[in-house]
Formats: structure tokens, C-alpha cells, sequence
């Protein structure tokens, strides 16, 4: 079977910090003429900035504006079980193909607390839920033997680990292996070949919203069989990371680096900090490098 990449879609803002639609809906035009499929609402779109409303029009805006051309997964996650689950279920109405659930975030969990959380979301809806492991920024990890536990739900179909270390990502991946069905998609940027090769059903990235094209061939070359080709396209993925990130925080970076080369994406909401000029600079620098200008 194909592998598969998503792009983690940012959310454009206009100058009033509103969302702007009709931009986000550009947005997804560009990914899906590249060939990736979209996750909306996550880490890279701002979700902790948006209100509940704003994610379900969010999410009804992107389905439309993809009109059956790509996939799409919503991040439902939030602190408590019980606004993950109005979530949830208006995702579900809406008709996505599958429902993201980052950790709880604030709220210290048990694994079996995680356990509880995600069997109820998934329990309530029609849609697959994917698990969502992001502990740098929630203070929750989802340890393996709960990804492997979790598997067993009928309607859990699988993990998104952006947690970065490689270890944790084998561990999930051999959960994948033992419980047919259960998928594993990569967050780490400089991991996406690798998880490729080592059993993942593909990716979720954010750094896709500035470099489409170059996440797409590396999924396509793998899937072609053209490992050379998907090496050469991954160490420009990784390098371009390796640069960009260096900057500062990660999905600040992305946000603004696809501002510098498209404005109508807009900043982020407040208080997520404006790049000062000297930053600026130091990313149209990396975009001129990279032939992004």
C-alpha cells in the first residue's frame, strides 16, 4: 500500500487576527496540487489559538475546499475529555477521514487516564481516531504499551508521533507490526524516509506548508521505488529543517518562512511573537539558499 503524507495545514490570519478562509483555502489548493493530503487544526495551524467554533468552520471549509482530492484529519484534542468529545462528534458530522487527538495538555494524566480518554472519544464517534503524541508541548506521553493497548479499540487506527526520539518511534512502530491495522505516521521532519522504510504508513508534517513539493517527492520516489531519489529529496527536507529551526520555535518558524514567501498567510495569533527584521532576514537568507524566492 502507498505511503501517505499529510501536511499539518496552518491557519491564515488576516491583519485583525480573524481567520481568513479564503486563504486557508489556497493554502489547501497548493498541498493537494502537490499531492499531500492535509491535517487541519493541529500544532502548525494554531489550534490552541482558536476557539471552538472557529475549529468546526475551520474543518467545514477545508473538506469542502478539498472536495475529495486528498484526505483529511482533524486534531479534536484539548484538555478535557468532555470538549475533545463535542469535538469529535462535530468532526464527525462534518465527514473528515479520520479525528487526531493530541494528549491532554495542563492536566497531568495516568496512562490509564490516557487510556480512558481516548477509548471514550473513540467510542462516540464513526470516524478513526489517531492518537496523538506530542510531549514537548503537552507534559503527556503516550508510553508504547498504551499505543499498544489502545490498538485494540476497534476505532483507534493509529499513532502520530511527533515526540522526535527515535526510540519511542521503533516502539511504535513494532506495535504497528504486532496489531494489524493500527497505522504509525512520523512527526520528526528529518525521520520522514526513515520511518518509511521502517514500517510507517507515512507522515504528518508541518514543515510540508513551506516545502510541498519537496515532501511529496520524497513520498513519492519511495513509493515508486526510487530510494536514491527519496535520500536526495529527504537531505534537502532535513537541511532546510536543520536551518529553519534553528531559528527559533518550530512552527513560529514555518508560519513565518511561508509568510516570506506568501503574506496573505498572515501572522500568528497573539502572543506568539512577530520575527523581528534581523530574523527576517536570517529566513529569506535560508529561502534564497534553498530557491524558495
Amino acid at each position: 500500500m502507498s505511503k501517505q503524507a499529510f501536511v499539518a495545514l496552518v491557519t491564515c490570519f488576516n491583519e485583525d487576527e480573524t481567520i481568513n478562509y479564503d486563504a486557508t483555502r489556497a493554502q489547501v489548493r497548493r498541498q493537494v496540487a502537490a499531492g499531500n493530503n492535509i491535517m487541519c487544526a493541529g500544532t502548525n495551524g494554531d489550534f490552541t489559538a482558536l476557539t471552538h467554533e472557529e475549529k468546526i468552520r475551520l474543518t467545514e471549509e477545508v473538506v469542502d475546499e478539498v472536495a475529495g482530492r486528498a484526505r483529511v484529519i482533524v486534531n479534536a484534542g484539548m484538555p478535557a475529555t468532555f470538549e475533545t468529545l463535542q469535538l469529535a462528534k462535530a468532526f464527525d458530522r462534518i465527514g473528515v477521514d479520520g479525528i487526531a487527538a493530541i494528549t491532554p495538555f495542563f492536566i497531568a494524566c495516568t496512562q490509564d487516564g490516557l487510556i480512558s480518554h481516548f477509548s471514550t472519544v473513540a467510542d462516540a464517534v464513526e470516524t478513526p481516531v489517531y492518537l496523538y503524541d506530542i510531549p514537548a508541548r503537552t507534559q503527556n506521553h503516550i508510553e508504547p504499551e498504551t499505543a499498544r493497548k489502545l490498538a485494540s479499540h476497534g476505532n483507534i487506527a493509529g499513532i502520530k508521533d511527533s515526540g522526535g526520539a527515535q526510540q519511542t518511534l521503533e516502539a511504535y512502530l513494532q506495535v504497528a507490526k504486532d496489531m494489524p491495522g493500527f497505522e504509525v505516521y512520523s512527526g520528526p521532519d528529518h525521520l520522514v524516509l526513515w520511518s518509511l522504510q521502517n514500517g510507517a504508513a507515512g507522515c504528518i508534517s508541518g514543515l510540508g506548508n513551506a516545502l510541498p513539493d519537496v515532501l511529496a517527492g520524497i513520498l513519492n520516489a519511495f513509493n515508486a521505488g526510487d530510494i536514491a531519489e527519496a535520500e536526495r529529496q529527504q537531505a534537502i527536507y532535513a537541511n532546510f529543517r536543520t536551518d529553519l529551526y534553528a531559528l527559533g520555535f518550530a512552527p513560529a518558524m514555518v508560519k513565518r518562512s511561508l509568510y516570506l514567501q506568501d503574506p496573505s498567510v498572515g501572522a500568528s495569533r497573539q502572543p506568539a511573537l512577530l520575527p523581528d527584521q534581523e530574523q527576517d532576514g536570517k529566513i529569506l537568507e535560508i529561502l534564497r539558499r534553498f530557491k524558495r524566492l
